[in-house]
């Protein structure tokens, strides 16, 4: 994922599709309930608007987004929550339209800056190319909330790759925020899409192995489904830790989701 024009063309369409979803929303339809435990729709467009201002001064004020690190360092395991039910007060008309301006903002900002260019996150610093990845990734994640809350079905593109490809690059960072040593080796990844593409990542000599649907397993690094309730195949003990764990977002480590027909376990990340 090295061009980040090309990310960035496809994090705006991404974005421009939960848009469709949430545009004409009325109302009280912002305060449905999503699958992510004591979020409603409003949480999710409200974490989205907050999570793009934060990526907006790790580009454009790198002090400005040092205060924001020192903040959620002193809560933890309340920043990401309270980030978004700040934003989920709003009235639905000025939420849709600060997460329509934040992310147009970033969109600008990550098109200008000079190749090479790192910026500091609350995981490791990012290049522009991996944080419009990033803020695909959690596009697509959130809008997967929004869209179970609506009850509406999904077509799988080929965006996903981006998710695939992150999920996939954070394996040991899944490792190092629960403080457990990330296998020496590196993993084999074999997916396919729903057009019937492949999508590979490491050697393909790797002992440890992880084949399967590419929708399950960017459901599955976002925790937005449980490791059960997938069809992929993981050989090797330590492949299989991993989809236990798995996530491709920065932060804590993530509770993940409940196995199907069980209640949800945590609220979101």
């Amino acid at each position: 994922m090295s061009d980040p024009v090309v990310v960035l063309d496809d994090l705006r369409d991404e974005s421009d599709e939960l848009d469709r979803f949430v545009g004409e929303l009325s109302g009280d339809r912002w305060a449905a309930p999503t699958p992510a435990q004591g979020w409603t729709i409003a949480h999710q467009i409200a974490h989205l608007a907050w999570t793009d201002h934060a990526a907006l001064l790790a580009v454009t004020d790198p002090d400005a987004f040092a205060a924001e690190t020192e903040k959620a360092l002193a809560a933890p395991d309340r920043f990401v929550d309270e980030g978004a039910e700040e934003g989920a007060k709003l009235p639905p008309a000025e939420l849709l339209a600060r997460w329509r301006t934040g992310r147009e903002r970033l969109q600008e900002a990550l098109r200008a800056v000079p190749p090479g260019a790192r910026f500091p996150w609350y995981g490791p610093p990012m290049s522009a190319s991996a944080m419009a990845t990033a803020r695909l990734m959690e596009t697509w994640a959130h809008g997967q909330d929004v869209a179970d809350a609506l009850g509406a079905v999904r077509t799988p593109t080929a965006r996903l790759r981006h998710v695939a490809w992150i999920g996939h690059r954070a394996r040991d960072y899944a490792y190092l925020v629960r403080g457990v040593p990330a296998p020496a080796e590196p993993f084999r990844v074999e997916l396919v899409a729903s057009d019937g593409a492949l999508w590979t990542y490491g050697p393909e000599g790797a002992a440890q192995r992880v084949t399967g649907p590419a929708l399950d397993f960017c459901l599955l690094v976002t925790q937005r489904v449980h490791r059960d309730d997938t069809a992929l195949v993981a050989e090797g003990e330590d492949a299989e830790r991993w989809l236990g764990i798995a996530q491709a977002f920065a932060g804590p480590a993530g509770a993940g989701r409940a196995p199907h027909g069980t209640p949800a376990a945590e609220g979101d990340a």
